[in-house]
């Protein structure tokens, strides 16, 4: 039976969740281990939820399922970084440029009230509710693509992106390239979001690519 905490929600549900979210703002590098009594320990529950948390995070692509030994969080390379900034870059184009052509004044609002979140988080040095608001500014661009099957594309990916391009550290230049992209879909001007959007992608590559060999470097 599954098991269920104070406030309703399953516990695996929970515990993915906060396992999730270590993962994607750096909190678990790159090659750590997940024990499971460990974590049941210091999440105070069974070990059921823990290991069908990782299964799930194992799905997700972001843990590497390891035969009599631990899990481990995921280490990406070079070749990964590439793919993915590669399918980001055309799946992303496709999300702000329908964004800026089917969305509401009330979903651009929203646009525009992610990024504000983001601003001010990088204006304080907040790093993680920065990365976080930059993570909801391409979220809610995605919903208001209004494209079921781009939305589904996401999903399966939205992890694995959000590990590789959402632990940035130049916070308020991100927040600028977001304001610029916000103005453009706020201006319904779609050629413009054509060359912003690659940039962006490219930028967030480099970004990433500078991450990638410091830890390198550091191991």
């Amino acid at each position: 039976m599954a098991e269920v905490g104070a406030a309703g929600e399953l516990e695996s549900v929970r515990v993915t969740r906060i396992l999730r979210d270590d993962i994607v703002l750096g909190r678990r590098l790159p090659g750590s281990r997940l024990v499971e009594r460990d974590i049941a320990a210091d999440l105070n529950v069974s070990r059921l939820p823990v290991r069908e948390a990782i299964r799930t995070l194992v799905s997700e692509g972001v843990v590497v399922a390891r035969p009599r030994t631990w899990a481990v969080v995921r280490e990406f390379s070079r070749q990964d970084l590439q793919d993915y900034g590669e399918v980001r870059e055309a799946i992303e184009t496709m999300i702000f440029v329908f964004a800026a052509q089917r969305g509401t004044p009330e979903g651009h609002a929203r646009l525009r009230s992610a990024y504000d979140q983001e601003l001010a988080a990088a204006a304080s040095g907040d790093v993680e509710g920065a990365r976080i608001a930059a993570s909801l500014f391409h979220e809610v661009a995605a919903h208001l693509a209004g494209n079921h099957m781009i939305g589904e594309f996401v999903g399966v990916f939205a992890t694995r992106l959000k590990w590789l391009f959402g632990q940035h550290d130049d916070l308020v230049e991100t927040a600028e390239e977001h304001r610029v992209i916000l103005e453009a879909v706020e201006a319904q001007d779609a050629d413009a979001l054509r060359v912003l959007i690659p940039q962006h992608t490219a930028s967030a590559v480099a970004s990433a690519a500078r991450r990638l060999e410091v830890r390198a470097e550091s191991v």
